[in-house]
């Protein structure tokens, strides 16, 4: 058994010295008959000498070229150096082709696998001889729903050398939104016995009402190298090469509208996939009254850009505040187009203990893979709140006091009870006469509520959310249980005076999204303490410290 466990161990371990040394890596897995794929091989490790053995590729694959790139450079005070090779492959086969894995010294790459697509039997706009440069244009589908995704490719096609100031014409279009799927790619394509030069430019396009929309033509320009004169060419004269300038065809597309039976009160959400997940930090399982936990919705679409994506439901429970952050949106390009990320965080405070139920998340959207709808559900959630023993310590004085008390009333006497009734009824009328002697003739109202620990914790929150009407609510509730008024603060602590002035401004303001609670929360730290003379005489101070002990 000892044996068997280091023999795992040093596999695992040479498995992950082989995954940091040298990695292999193409520029797409997906490709048609005849076209070629780029073949990265990468060597970080400086201990690594020698060409990589290409002689597996010969079973499946055409080398076509080889170039090795090296680079050097200094991180930390120490060099880092990295080789690349780039390998040019062409498939001899369609279908599921294998790279196999490639060796390097004593490691290895990883295997990647790739589609190869039959090939369409008319290439380029014409059965017989083609153009030295065309351009064909196409979609994944024929008809799409309002608003979801289709995607539109470009291949440009040439036979010959271009020079470097070829461009293509921005797609615009009026009823649809339109992003472009990462850089262009160039590959090398073989189309009736004649290598070809490819450039593919992909799209995204979302159509913004149904009927029938037209995808416009877009113009190629380039300038060809001529073979004849390309030896005599000057880098500062005029370029001998003859201009070409190709169009795209106009294509197409029928968008349907949204279904009947989709729910006329959720947000519509057409996208081959969706997934919705939610994580939790700390364990919700073992919360306590006071604590914070941080809720974490992520919600991914495939098809769809992260501007499309609605908010998801906030977390609505009594006995719970919410302290939301701002969403963090991101968008990445795949195979299959746009794929949208939406994370949203919220800190949530139970205030009592005992059973809280969160309810259920659902979110409605279109599978537009399937046609059907569909329904992504996290479940209802029990929280079991755990009292706090910080935040109810005068909870068990009363309870003990009175046990006491009945434990010593069977030995008190009589007399002994009248004396101290007496004397306590004395006691008690002397001090109600004093005190009223010093009493105002208005009584002021005694605070109840939260304790102003308890307040301050709210302000500080509120201000960290970055919620202008929040923080007002807060400043305005912790206030009140100062011996000053917030205008008296103000007048004599310009920071304070200046960060109030920008809440103001946020909630009267369409800027009010943008406001930022740090300066606020920086100037309620440091509000110093009123001086003597600023104090009512025999008045002490009622400001709570704003780090007790």
């Amino acid at each position: 058994m000892t044996r068997l466990l280091c023999t795992l161990l040093l596999s695992l371990l040479a498995c992950t010295l082989q995954a940091a040394g040298f990695t292999a890596s193409v520029d797409r897995t997906r490709l048609s008959e005849g076209e070629t794929v780029e073949l990265t091989l990468e060597s970080s490790d400086p201990t690594l000498f020698g060409k990589p053995d290409l002689a597996p590729l010969d079973g499946q694959f055409e080398v076509l070229g080889t170039r090795q790139i090296n680079q050097l450079g200094t991180f930390n005070g120490r060099n880092d150096r990295a080789t690349r090779w780039i390998i040019t492959l062409q498939p001899k086969q369609t279908g599921f082709v294998t790279i196999p894995a490639l060796k390097l010294g004593d490691v290895h790459s990883a295997p990647i696998t790739l589609h190869v697509a039959k090939a369409e039997k008319r290439e380029g706009p014409a059965k017989g001889a083609l153009a030295p440069v065309f351009i064909d244009a196409s979609l994944d589908t024929d008809s799409v729903y309002v608003q979801a995704q289709a995607i539109l490719t470009l291949r440009i096609y040439h036979s010959v050398s271009l020079y470097d100031d070829s461009s293509l014409s921005p797609l615009q279009m009026d009823d649809a939104r339109v992003e472009q799927l990462g850089e262009p790619r160039t590959y090398e394509k073989e189309i009736n016995g004649v290598r070809h030069g490819v450039i593919e430019v992909r799209y995204a396009v979302f159509p913004q009402k149904s009927g029938v929309l037209q995808i416009p033509p877009q113009v190629f320009s380039a300038t060809l190298v001529d073979a004849g004169t390309q030896d005599g060419y000057q880098p500062f004269g005029p370029r001998p090469g003859k201009l070409s300038r190709v169009n795209s065809p106009r294509i197409p597309l029928t968008v349907k509208p949204k279904p009947a039976d989709y729910p006329a009160d959720a947000p519509w959400l057409p996208a081959r996939n969706l997934t919705l997940t939610e994580s939790w930090s700390p364990d919700p399982n073992a919360v306590r009254a006071g604590d914070s936990l941080t809720r974490s919705l992520q919600l991914q679409v495939e098809g769809l850009s992260s501007a499309q994506i609605p908010p998801l439901p906030a977390t609505e429970a009594t006995g719970l505040r919410r302290y939301p952050d701002q969403p963090q949106l991101s968008n990445r390009v795949g195979e299959r187009g746009l794929i949208a990320s939406r994370e949203e965080r919220e800190a949530l405070v139970p205030t009592t203990s005992g059973r809280l139920e969160l309810p259920a998340v659902t979110l409605t959207w279109w599978n537009t893979r399937d046609d059907r709808l569909e329904r992504s559900v996290i479940a209802a959630r029990t929280l079991e709140v755990a009292i706090n023993p910080e935040l109810e310590p005068a909870a068990a004085a009363p309870v003990q006091e009175t046990v006491e008390r009945a434990g010593h009333r069977g030995l008190l006497w009589p007399w002994q009870l009248a004396c101290a009734l007496l004397a306590g009824t004395t006691l008690l009328g002397f001090g109600l006469w004093w005190r009223a002697r010093r009493q105002p003739a208005i009584l002021p109202t005694a605070a109840t509520g939260p304790s102003p620990r308890t307040l301050l914790d709210d302000l500080r929150r509120a201000c960290q959310s970055n919620d202008p009407h929040a923080t007002r609510q807060a400043l305005d509730n912790w206030a009140r249980q100062q011996p000053e008024t917030l205008a008296d603060m103000a007048a004599r602590f310009v920071p304070l005076s200046d960060a109030m002035d920008g809440l103001n401004g946020a909630l009267y303001s369409e800027a009010g999204q943008h406001w930022q609670g740090e300066e606020l929360w920086k100037a309620i730290r440091a509000l110093p303490a009123p001086q003597a003379g600023e104090q009512v005489a025999g008045e002490p101070s009622q400001l709570p410290p704003l780090y007790p002990r």
